[in-house]
């Protein structure tokens, strides 16, 4: 049973450095599948059982690990070195992004209900943990990345951006601000195929923009692999350097969704968005700002706002 504090501890993770093999291996994994013939049989069972749970033992010490799985704390370090690290803050670095890449929407609410907290703090601690990913967004968005984006997508005769399940929210608020822009871009919707034949239809001269969290939906990072097999730029949106859509596509912009929800937080996301939209409208800000005027006369024109009167009378 983990404690409050344990709880805590997974909804304050940070992304890690640690490596993932070419293979979509996390470090950790990569490394047993090394040293798994080396290892005895009570060995091999304790590093798998680590593994199968790692929201479990991430946060714990090398003593807290041994009595986890009653075990001496001398049998924990043997079987460290036995995988090849030296010290055990090197394999706890290496569990934590191995969580990072395993953990469900699941395991983040669960964690978050064992916290003693009124509905009224949860509530709070909610919005307090949005503004935490603003925050680590603000002091670690690079700017040159997104100005390299903007670059891409001057360049590109057609534009594509995945995102799937909830992340479609992402996809078409990013493509329809490139619309306005006057850029050709489009959010697809639907299943995989309808995804698949847009794709498959991209050459060097278009952009693919992959937007995914985590362990990454399958449809988004099959369409990463294709436009990269294709020649196709891509340019991923995700929350770690661990993720398959950062290890697949030819650059990416990092921002956090972490959660005590069901759901990702896309608070900082939708900021990264509205830096890239930025950045894309003063790379042509004259052909910006007469796309922009027009649109703004035919608005008019077409009297598409409302507006009320002083008696209340609406006019359209």
């Amino acid at each position: 049973m983990k404690s409050e504090n344990s709880s805590r501890s997974i909804l304050n993770i940070r992304p890690s450095t640690g490596k993932v093999s070419s293979g979509g291996q996390t470090a950790l994994e990569a490394r047993f599948a090394r040293a798994q013939t080396e290892l005895s049989g009570s060995r091999e069972k304790l590093v798998r059982l680590i593994l199968e749970n790692p929201g479990d033992t991430f946060f714990l010490s090398s003593r807290e690990l041994a009595k986890r799985y009653k075990v001496d704390a001398a049998t924990i370090v043997r079987t460290i070195q036995a995988l090849g690290y030296a010290k055990f803050a090197d394999f706890a670095a290496d569990l934590r992004a191995h969580f990072i890449t395993r953990i469900t929407p699941y395991a983040l609410l669960n964690a978050a209900s064992r916290e003693k907290r009124t509905l009224d703090d949860r509530i709070h601690s909610s919005l307090d943990l949005d503004l935490r990913n603003l925050q680590s967004l603000q002091s670690g968005v690079d700017a040159r990345r997104i100005i390299e984006l903007s670059k891409l997508v001057r360049r590109a005769r057609r534009i594509i951006v995945v995102g799937i399940d909830l992340a479609a929210s992402l996809s078409w608020h990013l493509s329809y601000g490139l619309m306005s822009l006057g850029f050709a871009a489009e959010g697809p919707v639907g299943g995989t195929g309808n995804i698949q034949k847009r794709v498959r239809s991209l050459t060097s001269k278009d952009l693919l923009i992959a937007i995914s969290f985590k362990q990454g939906l399958r449809e988004t990072v099959e369409a990463a692999l294709r436009a990269k097999k294709q020649g196709v730029p891509t340019f991923g949106i995700t929350d770690s350097a661990d993720t398959p859509i950062a290890r697949i596509c030819d650059s990416f912009c990092i921002t956090q969704v972490t959660s005590i929800s069901f759901a990702n937080s896309y608070v900082a996301p939708m900021a990264l968005l509205g830096t890239i939209l930025v950045a894309c409208a003063h790379t042509r800000t004259a052909h910006t700002f007469a796309l922009l005027r027009r649109s703004e006369e035919e608005d008019r024109a077409e009297h598409r706002w409302y507006w009320s009167t002083a008696n209340g009378n609406g006019l359209v």
